[in-house]
């Protein structure tokens, strides 16, 4: 039977990512096999998963998804490996507001009864690090904190200290402490997080030198003996013979998908074909095209540069008017312009009438509710689905002229009109998750199969 288990951490920036990465690696080379997830919407940590692993990550959202879609899918890619690890979101109890815990790594933990592996940052403490655990192990009875990994500890002594305070004041035991090292273990950061497994930054050498820290430093026996059975029943697939052909753009400009959303539009019938808008002159002879997020502004000057795709892709919007479905870094392409945080103006598709821009960088972040409110590529108007928004560009006013389809609305904020469309293609910041309403991708396809018809 598979087991799991949660690495949680105090905070943000204690060393999750780097601790999963070193744990999953480490497992398999014990000949393990392991399968990643990712509590909450980031599409970073899970791309760096795979390459530790060799399985995509798929992403556990409860406020996205709702527990059942949570459930079924680590009883779908978990049930046939011997050990699941997942990767918590922030802090262990942060998530949607501050008053519940929706949307956080201790909600998806309790909905599966996993044991937590606690991440403490003991860079700047020693024995108060236990009342940290004791605090966590409190705050909410119902979740297991079962095991505690120190990080950034300063040696021997260091971390003898925090480890008896911990087993004289605690329940959760302490089964590692990591070294401080700052000149390789950290993972180079940019505007939208962590450098991207696409970009190279987990090479052999570093995945290895992070596995070998881990079995040094961490009693991978004791650890892997307080993992939960997983009792949960994987249901049937129905895949749908291929019915249509969707084009997905995949390379360093655009590479965030939800692998759920791509398994999704499998399953409906749709055969995906990876294409690159930076390099292909254009896209394949499809049906439809799906544009992810990613990093168009760091790629500005070459997606302008092959003007050959960006005309194909502005002619199988207005002139063929087969379906496109792009979100946030796919919004920015087919845009008029997109000016770069160095100020350099890049033509782009021009297919929405208006200008992006990195200057300034204008955060924008945050779970929304999507509410369809006229026929689109992805289905009917009263459609309702759950996403994410985060972008640091800014898009300047699109004409009224352009149909809004979607209603927006934050939690606890005021509904505003996005998702703009143009003939039958699709364009929004907004990251929607298709397990929030399957029937999206479904919807999807079934508009590429019409295409194909026509």
């Amino acid at each position: 039977m598979s087991r799991v288990l949660v690495v949680a951490g105090v905070a943000s920036g204690v060393g999750k990512t780097s601790i999963t990465l070193g744990l999953l690696r480490a497992l398999r080379r014990r000949g393990l096999s392991v399968q990643p997830f990712k509590v909450g919407p980031d599409f970073i940590d899970p791309g760096l998963h795979a390459v530790a692993s060799g399985r995509s990550s798929y992403n556990l959202d409860g406020w996205m998804c709702g527990r059942d879609a949570v459930l079924a899918t680590v009883a779908r890619h978990a049930a046939d490996v011997d050990i699941a690890i997942i990767e918590g979101v922030m802090g262990c109890f942060d998530g949607l507001d501050g008053t519940s815990d929706a949307g956080s790594t201790a909600q998806v933990a309790k909905w599966l009864g996993a044991p937590v592996v606690l991440i403490v940052d003991a860079g700047a403490q020693s024995r108060s690090a236990a009342a940290t655990v004791l605090g966590f192990e409190r705050f909410d009875p119902a979740l297991s904190v079962a095991a505690v990994i120190t990080n950034r500890v300063g040696g021997a002594t260091h971390a003898r200290w925090v480890g008896d305070a911990i087993r004289t004041a605690c329940r959760a035991v302490p089964v590692g402490a990591i070294p401080r090292d700052d000149t390789w273990w950290g993972l180079p950061e940019r505007h939208l997080g962590l450098v991207t497994a696409a970009e190279g930054v987990l090479d052999g050498e570093r995945l290895d030198r992070m596995a070998e820290t881990v079995e040094r430093h961490v009693d991978l026996d004791r650890l892997l003996a307080l993992a939960a059975p997983l009792a949960l029943t994987r249901s049937p697939v129905l895949v749908q013979r291929p019915r249509a052909t969707i084009a997905v753009a995949r390379d360093l400009a655009f590479q965030f998908y939800y692998a759920e959303n791509l398994d999704l539009l499998r399953e409906a019938g749709a055969e995906l074909v990876e294409w690159s808008p930076l390099a292909d002159g254009e896209p394949p002879d499809v049906d439809g095209l799906y544009f992810g997020g990613g990093y168009p502004e760091l790629h500005g000057k070459r997606l302008a540069d092959n003007a050959g795709c960006r005309k194909a892709v502005r002619r199988f919007v207005l002139d063929l008017g087969r379906p496109v479905y792009a979100e946030c870094g796919g919004l920015m392409y087919l845009a008029q312009s997109l000016e770069d945080a160095e100020g350099g103006v890049h033509e782009m598709v021009d297919v929405l009438p208006a200008r992006v821009t990195m200057r300034p960088p204008r955060m924008s972040l945050g779970y929304v509710d999507v509410t369809l409110t006229a026929p689109t590529p992805l289905g009917r108007a009263g459609a309702v689905a759950r996403g994410q928004e985060f972008h640091f560009s800014t898009l300047s006013p699109v004409p009224a002229s352009v149909p809004r389809a979607y209603s927006v609305m934050a939690p606890g904020g005021v509904a505003r009109a996005e998702g703009y469309l143009v003939g039958r293609a699709l364009l929004s910041y907004v990251h929607l998750h298709f397990a929030s309403n399957p029937a999206l991708a479904r919807g999807f396809v079934d508009a590429c199969a019409e295409a194909r018809r026509r």
